[in-house]
């Protein structure tokens, strides 16, 4: 029988295999060699997790001790690499995936935080961290602007399913109940966001635009 203390470490895995496949995809795309290629498969699909045990202090983190992370996170990386064509292809169901695992890690990562005493608030907050930390260091490293600080509601979904679980962890439902509550609430706002563009509310114009946008004798300098 499935219970929560073989449950949190089965959506671990499955959403590290997911981020990984992106993480290998983005350094596909930048013309990684394959070092460079497994190393952001890793990176994408453990240092949101790695991070999330570092601040609850369940150390050493367990994408370090236990093999099967790393061995997920090769296998993908070595998928990508060697059938990096047929991945491609799958644009639209790796999004898909993609929201797929950020369910996983937003939820595995709440009650993973729950279970070392952390207070409601940290433990939504650490459940979104979990979700996106992999995601945002894979992006810094490739000298981008993380996709998640300007891609459709993807915080904002891994931080609603974290909540999810931590409310009804309150509220007594059973891990199960909330865990898949949760991991529909985030899948369902990706897929709408992914399928219809939703998005917050940006500035109208940056900086730059504002100062392109600006009368030619407001730019001369006086």
């Amino acid at each position: 029988m499935i219970t929560v203390d073989n449950f949190v470490p089965i959506l671990d895995l499955g959403g590290t295999f997911v981020f990984a496949i992106s993480g290998a995809v983005a350094a596909v795309n930048r013309r990684l060699d394959i070092f460079g290629i497994l190393v952001l498969s890793f990176v994408t699909g453990n240092l949101g997790g790695i991070t999330r045990d570092l601040l609850i202090g369940a150390v050493p983190p367990a994408a370090l001790t236990d093999g099967r992370y790393l061995l997920v996170s090769v296998l993908a990386g070595l998928i990508t690499f060697f059938w990096y064509a047929g991945v491609d292809r799958l644009r639209s169901p790796v999004l898909l995936f993609d929201a797929v695992g950020l369910s996983f890690f937003a939820v595995a990562g709440a009650q993973k935080a729950i279970e070392f005493g952390l207070s409601p608030v940290m433990a939504a907050l650490l459940g979104m961290l979990t979700g996106i930390g992999g995601g945002m260091t894979r992006d810094v490293l490739l000298a981008e602007i993380p996709h998640v600080l300007r891609s459709d509601l993807y915080a904002v979904a891994a931080l609603a399913a974290a909540s999810l679980v931590v409310i009804g962890h309150m509220l007594g439902v059973s891990y199960g109940v909330s865990a898949l509550a949760g991991g529909v609430l985030c899948f369902g706002l990706r897929f709408m966001a992914i399928r219809h563009g939703w998005h917050l509310p940006i500035a109208h114009l940056s900086a730059q635009g504002r100062a392109d946008a600006a009368p030619t004798d407001e730019k001369e300098p006086r």
